[in-house]
């Protein structure tokens, strides 16, 4: 699942420097506009499930993901709202401009979700014309993140509803126009009723959004951040009593206990390296931060890059299932090996304000969660049919909100009252901003609602405007006319019931910037999305190699062929996940470098016939260094896997992180004929290995941290990719296709609108 916002900007280094893990959404929520557009409630008390986004200048409106258009409107001029200019003509001021797109996309295996975004006020062609840049004379077919495509270059006379009319994410679909003279676009997301049941409540494992006391999911499904919910009375200590030989993994803290009527939440995710927590404490019904706003960095430097290492030394008898216990709390593999009363997981947390100390999360009393569980104590919480803040003509009914609303509407002096709505709504709006702690819990909202898009919820919606306390119906003296202009200017934005969802309906809707935000952490990719990665065409020296259609990649990623298993997706997204090869950038780096060493997926064995491996016997040195030791040991332990390990030794090492042998014939084919091993033990190699350098000795010899991350994360530039090679190739062979490689998966994968490839 590959996400972006509507705006991409250009952060500086010092925005960056200073920002959280996500730095562009960090950036893009200061274009949510703090005196309009609150979601999901309007001035009025009434559903609100968008947001008013303006990045204040005309950058585009991108597309957040692929899919295809549901229905879309392109209008030659605005509209008016019915004001006036100072010549008394009609001000312009309202565009009705919109792109409803419909995305199908993956969160893990057999994880499929269906999703809507739309922009709507998006700026008329006259407009875009004169204030953003000459358009085309003959725009293309197809869209991009440079240029508007054909079918948005020319009006659209009234809604359209086209078949099999895709985009990809990041093409423009426009740039940002204004409603009743206030500069913004209004975006949502949403799904129907059916794609909403059918990811947040299958039938083997529902999600447990909302509910107050989760429990450890059945599901494998895990990704993004994890989340801890320890009860009260349990007791951490200052350091764990392990071997003295790993006191050194456990940097000393400080010793306490939960007292027996609260309840500890706890966060914990890792970035560039470092593992970082927060944490929250439940007592009477409140809850309270321990750590403020910014998080806790783990004591032991560098826990993420050296987790490898860590497992090893406290796991001996399965490191893999230990890895998995130190990344996310639990084991997820199919088959663990590691004995019960070796699970122990000690990892630090702050219990107590100012306090951090050590405690076993592998306790059954501990339930452990992730951002695919969408827990309440981290603001998710369902607002459907029987805790509806809203009532049946859809005004609001939620004490808090109320509350809100009525603030506003005591404070409003006679004069006031007689304001356009939207600047009542202002009022309302900066409240909210004010009281961060109400902000952060609408954005958690998921509301059951009909859209303010469908005209045929009008009457119903909004007729107590114009009763004789409503709105309008304060204003009659003064503007007799005012709500039936209103509700002629709301019906040239409505456009539901020309589509393909109808009209009188209900929606799931969410705060869409903070569903960007929640579900970029998924990282998982689908076959697709991983076949969009692999560069079509490469050249060496200026020669071409050989172009691959997306269809063909599609099969190699999916089907056996000779040296490559069948399923390999989603074995590679399943692998990434496991070990860390959850964004962009670390994802390009590796798809540089097993794209290189498969040929595109086509093979994961090395090619050569026995003479060419009996090198590996017969070369004293070479042998030495792979471990080979047996005759036949060259062909039996020959390269394989999307990362090719080679030598007994290799696989010797192989076999003991897993707790499995890799070392005769029949074994070591596993490694080739197996998604999972021909996938893990890539994975297993990022983790493991440490950068190697040549010594004045001409001697391979390890150098710096271990883990290829460590390298990943240093960024786009020649200097790491070349970094992350020598992990791979020491020789850096073909590291001109390595680098091609990268630059394609990188402008597929990243934020950035360049179309370099």
């Amino acid at each position: 699942m590959i996400l972006s916002p509507p705006f991409l900007p250009t952060l500086d280094a010092d925005f960056i420097k200073n920002a959280g893990p996500d730095s562009l959404m960090d950036a893009v929520d200061q274009y949510e506009l703090g005196h309009s557009g609150i979601y999901p409630i309007a001035f009025d008390g009434r559903w609100h499930c968008g947001t008013h986004l303006n990045p204040r200048k005309y950058v585009p409106v991108h597309a957040i993901a692929d899919g295809e258009v549901v229905a879309y409107s392109v209008r030659q001029k605005a509209i008016s709202c019915h004001r006036k200019n100072h010549e008394g003509t009609e001000h312009l001021d309202s565009n009705t401009g919109f792109v409803l797109l419909r995305h199908t996309t993956e969160t893990g295996e057999g994880r499929v979700m269906t999703f809507y975004s739309l922009y709507m006020h998006l700026l008329d062609l006259d407009n875009t014309r004169n204030r953003v840049k000459p358009m085309l004379k003959a725009p293309p077919e197809v869209g991009s993140a440079t240029v508007l495509p054909k079918w948005l270059s020319y009006p659209s006379d009234g809604v359209q509803v086209p078949a099999n009319l895709k985009v990809n994410r990041k093409d423009i679909l426009g740039y940002p126009g204004m409603c009743q003279g206030q500069p913004h676009i209004h975006f949502e997301i949403f799904l129907t009723e059916p794609d909403f049941a059918a990811w947040f409540e299958p039938s083997a494992h529902p999600i447990q959004l909302g509910i107050q006391s989760p429990t450890t999911p059945v599901s494998k499904d895990y990704w993004g951040h994890s989340y801890f919910v320890i009860p009260g009375g349990q007791t951490f200590i200052s350091r764990p009593p392990v071997q003295k030989a790993h006191a050194q993994l456990f940097p000393e803290l400080q010793a306490g206990a939960l007292c027996e009527n609260s309840r500890l939440y706890v966060e914990a995710y890792f970035h560039k390296g470092q593992r970082y927590t927060r944490s929250w404490l439940e007592k009477d019904g409140k809850i309270t931060s321990l750590t403020g706003p910014k998080p806790v960095t783990d004591p032991y430097r560098d826990y993420e890059y050296e987790l490898y290492s860590r497992a090893t030394a406290l796991y001996p008898d399965c490191p893999s299932d230990g890895y998995e216990l130190l990344r996310f709390g639990r084991i997820l593999s199919n088959e663990p090996k590691l004995p019960n009363d070796a699970r122990k997981t000690w990892v630090s947390m702050t219990f107590e304000e100012g306090k951090q100390g050590y405690i076993d999360i592998n306790q059954s009393a501990i339930q452990k969660l992730s951002d695919a569980d969408f827990p309440r104590f981290m603001g998710w919480q369902k607002i459907a049919e029987g805790n509806t803040p809203f009532t049946d003509d859809v005004l609001c009914d939620l004490d808090k909100l109320k509350k809100i609303v009525r603030y506003v509407d005591e404070r409003d002096d006679p004069v006031a009252r007689l304001r356009p709505g939207f600047e009542r709504e202002d009022r309302l709006a900066i409240y909210i901003r004010e009281n961060p702690e109400v902000l952060a819990e609408l954005r958690g909202f998921v509301c059951h609602a009909p859209s303010e898009w469908d005209a045929s919820l009008n009457d119903v919606r909004y007729r107590r405007l114009n009763d004789p306390d409503g709105f309008y119906g304060r204003r009659k003296e003064t503007d007799p006319d005012g709500y039936d202009r209103f509700i002629r200017f709301l019906t040239q934005l409505q456009f539901l019931d020309k589509t393909p969802l109808g009209a009188g309906k209900k929606f799931w809707f969410f705060h869409p910037l903070a569903f960007i935000r929640h579900f970029r952490r998924c990282g998982w990719l689908s076959a697709e999305e991983i076949a969009k990665c692999v560069r079509p065409t490469i050249k060496e020296n200026g020669k071409e190699l050989g172009k691959l259609s997306l269809s063909s990649i599609r099969r190699r990623l999916t089907e056996a062929g000779p040296g490559r298993p069948e399923h390999l997706y989603p074995a590679i997204s399943s692998m990434m996940l496991r070990y860390g090869l959850n964004n962009p950038l670390r994802q390009a780096h590796f798809f540089a470098q097993v794209l290189q060493e498969t040929g595109r997926f086509e093979s994961v064995v090395e090619a050569g016939d026995r003479k060419y491996f009996d090198k590996y016997e017969y070369n004293t040195k070479l042998g030495k260094e792979l471990g080979n030791a047996l005759p036949g040991d060259g062909s039996r332990f020959k390269g394989r896997g999307l990362i090719q390990i080679t030598g007994r030794d290799n696989y010797s090492r192989y076999g003991l992180y897993r707790l499995r042998s890799y070392e005769s014939d029949q074994e070591s084919m596993q490694i080739q004929t197996q998604s999972f091993e021909a996938t893990d033990a890539a994975g297993y190699y990022w983790v493991e290995k440490q950068r190697l350098k040549y010594d004045n000795k001409r001697k391979l010899v390890n150098f710096g941290k271990r883990s290829i991350n460590y390298w990943a994360d240093e960024g786009s530039t020649l200097g790491a990719q070349k970094n992350v090679t020598r992990c791979i190739n020491p020789g850096m062979n073909h590291f001109t296709l390595r680098q091609g490689y990268f630059d394609h998966a990188y402008v597929i994968l990243n934020d950035a609108v360049s179309n370099k490839s």
